[in-house]
């Protein structure tokens, strides 16, 4: 989605990117009061991926603009993305606190401007790095070793303050600029020996910019950093604050990350691009040879020629072998679930599809499970998302684990729900298969304070379709009945349904 830079309210194109895990509400009148408020202005910054800038364009597009653009629908804000692009993140950041700009994205939390300006829940989270140029083989590996180097920072980053507790003055280098470009650009010419930068942006901008000869020496997990919406001080802002974290609590971003964190994409359509200019000054060169056959006094330019040609060849046939290889990387990546590394609700769609198919064709049984981790908002609100994430990933590993054949799929279905797909298996052993992932479930034995059992569990629909007549829809619908039984039965537990020609048999547990 990009939103175009213009002095009238930006109307947004698209905000499916952005789902809910449950539904938001408010009352008339304050959606009324929120309509009622005057277009938002937005300052920016490039920070891939989070919001890219395209220049061609004048656009922005990114996690952020995806997620602005769903609230402001659902609230029915309008915005202006202002055309402030050459001043610095703190002089941004002083328009959002005088008020002569209303939000500021993305950034992240401080007590210094957490006290001008209002921060809403963040949406994206990221670690600072360390980098340096290629085959510098510096021994970083805690913040203390950077007390030796010069290290070099934009000027006005969070991460600024931590710096200078650690780094000697005459070694810390802050770079006052309207981007990153001129720091990075000082790490190449070797003004200074490393520069700390946010790792996500610096691998998208690594794709954009080729700073191929530049790399991540060290993560920096100490202090992770979660990017927010930033915006002036006022009564109606802050209440406009407090609506958003009410739809960042709730809110699914995955997809949104997966399409933007795109810099390996724009290098293979890079690649494709210079391939086909190298095919035109090959078949260049091959009509400058001909010629040079013909006239015999041009044979030596033609044998130089010749030379070029071979190596150009070299050239392009080895770039030939990395694009390839660049494509089977994203097809596979396209594939899966960035946060579990199952296949992704798209994959498993597909399959399903194509597995149905085959079972109407050949009647033999397909099973289909879903699995909802039990009160899982109470891990994220309790312990942080972040270790949410680390339950999501234990519950992946279980669900792997418990299938063995190369048929069967095991799939992030959306949120904390997971699906697995079993062709050929009858309901019992389908349901074998259910137990065990519960049990498994237990046995990692996650603690859930605010969950009733006090551990993370999790509950399962299943169904199996053992005679053709319905639809994958239908076949869908029949697993969420069931998961939605074993939640109105009490969570923890499994429920399902064996759909044959003559009836239908549900079998609890």
């Amino acid at each position: 989605m990009s939103l175009v830079i213009a002095p009238v309210a930006q109307a947004c194109e698209d905000a499916t990117r952005v789902r809910l895990t449950e539904p938001v509400a408010f009352s008339a009148q304050q959606l009324a009061e929120f309509r009622a408020l005057p277009p938002l202005r937005v300052v920016a910054v490039n920070a891939p991926p989070m919001a890219r800038y395209d220049e061609d364009h004048h656009t922005y597009s990114g996690v952020a603009i995806d997620v602005l653009c769903f609230i402001a629908q659902e609230l029915g804000l309008h915005y202006d993305i202002l055309p402030e692009r050459n001043i610095t993140v703190a002089d941004k950041i002083a328009m959002v606190q005088s008020g002569r700009a209303d939000l500021f994205l993305p950034l992240s939390l401080t007590p210094e401007r957490a006290a001008g300006g209002v921060f809403t829940q963040p949406y994206y989270d990221s670690y600072y790095a360390v980098i340096a140029r290629k085959g510098r083989r510096l021994a970083v590996t805690s913040l203390a070793d950077l007390s030796r180097l010069r290290v070099g920072v934009v000027k006005g980053v969070a991460f600024e303050s931590v710096l200078r507790n650690i780094v000697p003055a005459t070694r810390l280098i802050a770079y006052d600029l309207t981007s990153s470009d001129g720091l990075f650009r000082a790490l190449q010419e070797g003004e200074i020996d490393v520069a700390v930068f946010n790792r996500n942006i610096f691998t998208e901008k690594r794709f954009q910019h080729d700073y191929f000869n530049l790399e991540v020496v060290h993560t920096i997990h100490e202090f992770p950093r979660g990017y927010r919406f930033y915006l002036s001080p006022s009564p109606a802002h802050q209440r406009l604050a407090a609506a958003f974290d009410r739809y960042l609590a709730v809110m699914d971003v995955s997809r949104s990350v997966a399409e933007h964190e795109d810099g390996e994409r724009i290098l293979i359509d890079r690649y494709v691009a210079e391939r086909s200019q190298r095919l035109l000054l090959q078949a260049g060169l091959a009509a400058a040879a001909l010629l040079a056959l013909i006239f015999f006094i041009f044979t030596r330019r033609y044998r130089r020629l010749a030379r070029q040609l071979a190596g150009r060849n070299r050239q392009v046939e080895a770039q030939q072998r990395e694009l390839q290889t660049a494509y089977q990387t994203l097809e596979r990546q396209s594939q899966k679930d960035g946060l579990t590394q199952l296949a992704n609700r798209v994959h498993f769609d597909q399959v399903l599809a194509h597995e149905h198919a085959r079972q109407q064709r050949s009647h033999l049984p397909l099973s289909l499970l879903i699995a909802d981790v039990d009160h899982f908002k109470c891990v994220n609100d309790h312990y942080g998302h972040l270790v949410g994430d680390d339950y999501l990933r234990a519950v992946a590993r279980v669900m792997a684990a418990s299938v063995s054949r190369a048929s069967d799929l095991v799939a992030r279905f959306g949120g904390e729900e997971f699906a697995c797909l079993l062709p050929g298996t009858a309901a019992a052993d389908a349901r074998l298969l259910a137990q065990r992932i519960v049990d498994a479930v237990d046995a990692l034995d996650l603690p859930n304070a605010l969950a009733g059992t006090g551990r993370l569990t999790i509950s399962i629909g299943l169904v199996t379709l053992v005679a053709p007549g319905m639809t994958v829809h239908e076949l869908v619908d029949q697993a969420d009945a069931q998961l939605y039984a074993a939640k109105h039965a009490g969570r923890h537990c499994i429920r399902s349904v064996e759909l044959g020609l003559d009836a239908t048999q549900t079998v609890g547990g």
